[in-house]
């Protein structure tokens, strides 16, 4: 009950946002739950009035009235769940928007932590089971435990010492549901887990699909996820098992309380005590009272799946950003990027970054090169502002980066890296992603970036559609549509992790060219394996296991860094 109490906590700061709509559904509760009453009442006069004092008047007036009496039922359950669904359904999608929300919000830490199909299960498959209960559970207990309340006033007003006998039976069943209960909440977040990593294993499939038809492992794939869903099939009728033990106690509690009635009951008609109408008006409402305690079992039972849902879910929206962000947006231009002693893990064991210490300058084009795991990504994070460091500062201008609102900072970075990000869009939606398209503005970038000689023979130029990852296009199309995005942002500081890796050597050579260009305004900052194309950078970084080592221009540095000759050695 705990529970239910917090999961009804997490949701009732929105309901006082229906008001309308909530009286409409309630009204419709109360019309259904004193329908239902109504129909037990009307068995009185119809056997006592018309079939036994044989009374012709009422056989003509007692039909309509269950007809109105019916009326008001189905009026009421109609109004009960349109208006229901409604607030949940709403409800529901205003916290997924909340949930997507926070996601996005978190550290670019969290994301390599937390599998994709983990985040997509619990944005999908655990809102929609909250869903079902706010928009379908919930309001059918509600109108249930109002259908009980007006069926046990009932029958303590036909007969209060039959009635005290018949509910009686109601508290056996408390200890065997409340095990029941508790056993569907394990079952249920067992079953949650479990298919998000269901969810996750597909997203893996289809992510690394090339991979896994090169090397013929279909039928591995296959088996792996077939093992997964059995397991999840298990435990969903483990569950099933569970949520139907609770109509079997149910229906034989009520027989008894039905026997017990039919007994005492039966000997008071005999008696001349009750009327044959009054006796069965009382059963029909017994009869009926079961039925929704009934259901408010079963259905409390199936909430548990909210429940561990629910709490999946807060666990997201409680957590905060790890990364703070100050209040201050960039209105002026970046002079100088400055580390200051930086130093960066990312775990315990490893530093990633160990007291890096450069400064650039507006109109510099710096080249970062090494080793993988030297620290080149690291540096471009730190600017990003993706972690932050154990000590030290970065500074931009004289401002330290955490005084910085980071969408204003990151709105003056551009980043292209080795994995391109094409969207299932037009090519201009692509290029101005984020923005407003400025057609001229992405023929411009496009232009600038070697891509407007394929895009324009297009059927539809920049509007051409391009399929999911952008598989209708070649990888060097790809990585020129790429940079023509990092070009119309028109930031003051570009990146670039291997911009030029899927080009042909000419095309290199015109994207080298047009970064050129805009490096004469901006800050550059170049991530190279290809020795080759950092020759006519202003200044190269070198990096070895985390340190900086050499800093200085190809010439220097063939001169002067061990490091530097050593790696151009081992492209020759």
């Amino acid at each position: 009950m705990r529970d239910f109490i917090t999961l009804l906590r997490h949701f009732s700061p929105y309901f006082g946002e229906y008001k309308e709509k909530l009286f409409l559904a309630i009204l419709g509760m109360i019309m259904t739950a004193a329908g239902t009453a109504l129909t037990a009442y009307m068995i009185k006069p119809v056997l006592d009035r018309i079939f036994i004092e044989k009374n012709a008047h009422l056989l003509y007036i007692l039909p309509f009235g269950i007809v109105a009496v019916y009326a008001l039922k189905s009026l009421g359950t109609y109004l009960q769940a349109y208006y229901s669904a409604y607030i949940g359904q709403d409800i529901v999608r205003r916290i997924r928007d909340r949930l997507v929300r926070r996601i996005l919000s978190f550290e670019i830490g969290f994301f390599h932590t937390m599998r994709s199909g983990e985040l997509i299960s619990r944005t999908v498959n655990d809102v929609e089971r909250v869903r079902n209960v706010v928009s379908g559970m919930i309001p059918v207990m509600l109108r249930e435990m109002l259908t009980i309340l007006f069926l046990t006033l009932y029958i303590f007003y036909l007969n209060p010492r039959m009635a005290l006998i018949s509910v009686v039976f109601i508290p056996l069943a408390a200890k065997p549901l409340s095990i029941l209960t508790k056993k569907m909440k394990r079952l249920s977040t067992s079953s949650q887990e479990m298919l998000s990593n269901l969810t996750a294993r597909l997203s893996e499939i289809f992510n690394n699909i090339e991979m896994i038809k090169a090397n013929s492992v279909e039928n591995f794939e296959s088996r792996r996820f077939e093992q997964e869903n059995r397991e999840i099939f298990k435990v969903n009728m483990k569950a099933v098992r569970t949520t139907e033990l609770v109509t079997p106690i149910m229906e034989i509690l009520g027989a008894l309380a039905a026997a017990a009635v039919i007994i005492l009951g039966g000997q008071e008609v005999i008696d001349g005590q009750l009327s044959v109408g009054s006796f069965f008006s009382f059963l029909t409402a017994l009869f009926m009272l079961y039925t929704p305690i009934k259901k408010v079992s079963r259905i409390f039972n199936q909430i548990q799946d909210a429940i561990a849902a629910n709490e999946r879910i807060q666990q997201l929206l409680q957590r905060t950003p790890q990364i703070k962000e100050g209040s201050k947006t960039f209105d002026e231009t970046i002079e100088r990027i400055a580390f200051e002693h930086v130093t960066l893990s990312y775990d315990k064991e490893k530093k990633a970054l160990e007291d890096i210490s450069f400064e650039v300058h507006k109109g510099e084009k710096i080249a970062l090169v090494g080793n993988s795991g030297g620290g080149k990504s690291s540096i471009v994070n730190m600017i990003l502002r993706f972690y932050e460091p154990q000590s030290g500062r970065i500074l931009f201008n004289d401002t330290d980066i955490a005084a910085y609102n980071l969408k204003s900072l990151r709105n003056e970075i551009s980043i292209v890296t080795q994995r391109v990000y094409i969207l299932n869009d037009s090519v201009a939606a692509n290029v101005a992603y984020g923005e407003a398209v400025d057609e001229a503005k992405v023929i411009r970038a496009l232009q600038d970036a070697n891509a407007w000689d394929f895009i324009r023979d297009l059927p539809e130029g920049i509007h051409t559609r391009i399929n999911e990852f952008g598989t209708n296009f070649s990888g060097g199309q790809r990585q020129r549509i790429a940079i023509a995005r990092a070009i119309y942002r028109d930031p003051q500081i570009f990146i670039f992790d291997e911009a030029t890796s899927a080009l042909d050597s000419e095309s290199e050579q015109k994207i080298t060219d047009a970064i050129n260009r805009i490096a004469e305004r901006k800050i550059t900052f170049i991530i190279a394996h290809r020795m080759n194309s950092i020759v006519h950078a202003d200044r190269i970084f070198v990096l070895r296991e985390g340190k900086l080592v050499c800093n200085g221009n190809n010439s220097e540095l063939l001169k002067q860094c061990d490091e530097f000759k050593r790696l151009k050695g081992l492209q020759k």
